[in-house]
């Protein structure tokens, strides 16, 4: 097998989803592609670097099912929604998220999403940039919480919490847009 990015990215990711982030090693991985550590950064710089392509990855995936259809409304919560669910899709996910320090396109193309559906719905800027990080923190600080807690509560309850306090952002942001609309 030759040591490429994507086989890194994909190894990473699969030792990510048995040990969780404080277990996620570069010398484990390196163990686990048959290589010295040396060898990984080759291909990202730091483990910084192997986090925020994670993270990049999660993203992508997260995007995917986006659409420019509906109001304002349902396309903040579809984002909201399939944010937290790449984010539960992997052990630390959350986290992993939370701690990105360079996004990539496709973070970045995930953030534009939100905040073109803000500017949609009337919001001017600079507070549809202070609004998308009040949604975007919302889902990252539940989804921690929901990640770190290892509960037994079921599924449906944290859902049920989760869209309770996503209710309560988008009634505070249709606040803000109700400021903007012309009389």
């Amino acid at each position: 097998m030759t040591l490429n990015q994507t086989v890194v990215l994909d190894a990473a990711i699969e030792l990510l989803d048995e040990t969780g982030l404080d277990e996620l090693t570069t010398r484990k991985l390196a163990d686990r592609l048959g290589v010295r550590v040396g060898a990984l950064y080759w291909h990202y710089a730091n483990k910084q670097a192997l986090l925020d392509a994670i993270a990049e990855h999660m993203l992508a995936v997260a995007s995917r099912g986006l659409s420019a259809n509906g109001t304002w409304r349902e396309r903040v919560t579809a984002f909201a929604n399939a944010h937290r669910e790449t984010m539960l899709s992997h052990p630390d996910g959350a986290r992993v998220i939370a701690t990105m320090s360079t996004p990539g396109p496709h973070a970045i193309e995930f953030l534009v999403y939100l905040l073109a559906t803000l500017a949609s719905a009337g919001m001017p800027s600079p507070e549809r940039e202070a609004c998308a990080d009040v949604v975007t923190s919302y889902v990252n600080g539940f989804t921690v919480e929901e990640q770190a807690r290892r509960t037994a509560v079921p599924r449906a309850q944290r859902d049920a919490a989760f869209t309770t306090g996503l209710s309560v952002v988008i009634d505070g942001l249709a606040v803000w847009v109700s400021r903007t609309e012309k009389p």
